[in-house]
């Protein structure tokens, strides 16, 4: 991360991995404009094997 920022987020419960998703970061439904950094990308594997915004799990109402 940083030495100077802090990062946070907000849950609902306990972690529980079985219920971990991942959507591409450069999925190009979502259409977002990455900076380019002039470095290669250095993702995790988890990062590279998210699935596009089409193929992710829906939670919430329809």
């Amino acid at each position: 991360m940083s030495e100077t920022a802090d990062f946070l987020y907000k849950t609902t419960d306990y972690y529980h991995p079985e219920s971990e998703r991942c959507i591409r970061f450069d999925d190009p439904d979502l259409d977002i404009e990455w900076p380019d950094l002039g470095v290669p990308l250095s993702l995790s594997e988890k990062d590279r094997a998210g699935c596009s915004f089409k193929a992710a799990e829906f939670f919430g109402k329809s």
